[in-house]
């Protein structure tokens, strides 16, 4: 027997194609139906089109807030560095001074001085402030001890030193302090 690849195929495609006339049917429409359907038909292709423009736009926004965002995090510390650089500036002053002119250590230290306390104040307007630890009991949420000391005059656990300030930007700790404690001498059998 001898096939024929062709006619199969057009065979196969005319089967379908009378499936698919039999599950056709014929459905009858008054005309007002017709135009109900007409207008539905319409007010989909609106509401489509609707939907597509607000995910276009939001797709838009989504974008751009992300833009403002990476922005936003690129230049945050702009005012921060902007009054850093003022201080930066009475340094680089102070060590030409002392250079140029052999000014009196009195003097330069005075000036040093000044810019510390410009410096301090500008961490301050920025929420910064050291964190107080000599003489407190010891928190790990803001002390780090680093060594303990033998002390019967304070309490146990208490900060006899502080060897690094630690600082809090916002009630937030930064940088916690690096602390002497004090614990009860051992006693000697």
């Amino acid at each position: 027997m001898i096939f024929n690849m062709g006619e199969e195929k057009k065979n196969h495609a005319n089967g379908k194609k009378e499936e698919v006339k039999k599950l056709e049917k014929t459905v009858s429409l008054s005309e007002a139906e017709y135009l109900v359907l007409k207008e539905q038909a319409a007010k989909a292709e609106e509401y489509k089109d609707k939907c597509l423009r607000l995910q276009a736009d939001f797709d838009n926004s989504r974008k751009r807030i992300e833009k403002d965002r990476q922005d936003y995090i690129k230049f945050a510390n702009e005012g921060l560095i902007a009054d850093l650089l003022n201080v930066l500036d009475d340094l680089e002053r102070a060590v030409d001074l002392a250079e140029t002119k052999h000014q009196d250590l009195p003097a330069f230290l005075k000036g040093v001085e000044m810019i510390l306390a410009h410096l301090y104040q500008t961490l301050k307007n920025h929420g910064v402030k050291p964190i107080e630890a000599e003489g407190k009991p010891f928190d790990p949420n803001y002390h780090e001890a680093l060594m303990q000391v033998d002390d019967q005059d304070k309490p146990e656990h208490t900060v006899a030193e502080e060897l690094q300030k630690g600082y809090m930007l916002n009630d937030r700790v930064i940088r916690t302090s690096k602390v002497k404690v004090t614990k009860k001498p051992e006693q000697k059998e």
